[in-house]
């Protein structure tokens, strides 16, 4: 429950738990499709049985028994949108423990549990089941990712690969799954990093040269801001990254190789070449990054070659989510547990008191 000073969470008046409340849920036309924080926060992201169950609770007299909820992963994962559930059910009168974010969940293994009247959260098992699903697939798929790395940095650059509603939230979890950085904006600002990233092919198209744009940026970066140049865009990377490398010089922090599949993408060869003749040329403190479909199998042979960073989005954007599952497991403080399953809530020492 909250503590005394802690924000209370916005009323549950007008929250969508019964069919009159139901009824008016009605979008107009002309918005995004995406549901607001207060359409979460009223319940209308749920699945409609749950608004059927309050009436029936409510028309028995029971919508407002206390029960202990668990939810669990159904697969080994990392484990994050902990602290998004937790500002969804902040100032309602339950109690919640759950495990901490970034640390790995067995198959069937507790992660949350929340203790109180039904009815003051149980409208919200789907979004707050949502929230953990989603976010733990991406910070699993981070993890994996940064696995294969090891100490080589890896920025997220998944953001448009995901809508843009949940692209902060992908982002985020990314980080806490060990991934070193984000390049969304609102997604890096969340899990207090700054975002990172260089600059995209479109740019080079428009001004139709690469050393003009590497030199126009260098003038309007801030002096913290890594010269990081795309050199893929018009002639053979090597030559670019020589080229931009001479007029730069240590000014250059690194080479950014992202070429399209349609020429064979970024291949080991290419990295091992690129830092072949950057060395030679005099330029051996220019480090290479990589990015374009980059998976958990590419990384060793391209780290291997040379590369020195790693750009990776589809692979974190489309990692499926790890799916989890809130039982009651006991009503009125007597243990219960549908078929399959073991009654009552023991102690777990991997749970921790959160509100």
């Amino acid at each position: 429950m909250a503590s005394a000073g802690e924000p209370e969470a916005p009323a549950t008046q007008g929250r969508v738990d019964s069919f009159a409340t139901l009824d008016a849920v009605r979008p107009g036309p002309r918005r995004l499709h995406s549901a607001t924080h207060e359409e979460i926060r009223r319940g209308a992201t749920t699945d409609v049985y749950f608004v059927k169950t309050y009436e029936v609770l409510r028309h028995l007299g029971a919508l407002d028994t206390p029960v202990t909820a668990d939810v669990f992963a159904n697969r080994a994962g990392i484990l994050c949108g902990v602290e998004e559930v937790l500002e969804l059910l902040r100032g309602l009168p339950v109690a919640v423990w759950a495990a901490d974010e970034g640390q790995p969940v067995e198959a069937g293994q507790v992660v949350l549990r929340i203790q109180g009247p039904y009815g003051a959260f149980g409208l919200y098992e789907t979004a707050l089941l949502g929230m953990l699903a989603s976010a733990t697939g991406w910070a699993t798929a981070a993890r994996q990712v940064k696995e294969a790395a090891g100490e080589t940095p890896v920025i997220c650059f998944g953001a448009r690969h995901v809508h843009p509603a949940v692209a902060p939230v992908m982002e985020r979890a990314a980080v806490v799954g060990g991934m070193d950085g984000a390049s969304c904006i609102l997604g890096a600002r969340l899990a207090g990093r700054d975002p990172v990233g260089t600059l995209p092919h479109a740019v080079m198209l428009i001004v139709g040269d690469t050393l003009t744009v590497a030199e126009a940026a260098d003038r309007v970066f801030p002096p913290q801001e890594g010269r990081v140049v795309l050199v893929d865009t018009f002639q053979d990377e090597a030559v670019e990254a020589v080229r931009v490398a001479a007029a730069m010089g240590r000014r250059l922090a690194a080479v950014r190789l992202d070429t399209p599949s349609e020429r064979g993408g970024v291949t080991p060869g290419l990295v091992r070449e690129v830092k072949a003749r950057l060395a030679q040329a005099g330029f051996g403190h220019v480090k290479v990054f990589v990015s374009g479909g980059i998976t958990p199998e590419r990384i060793p042979p391209l780290k291997a070659a040379g590369a020195d960073a790693f750009g990776v989005g589809s692979y974190v954007a489309a990692a499926p989510p790890v799916d989890m599952t809130m039982d009651i497991k006991e009503v009125a403080g007597r243990p219960v547990a549908k078929r399959g399953r073991i009654p009552g809530a023991p102690a777990d020492p991997r749970l921790r008191r959160r509100l």
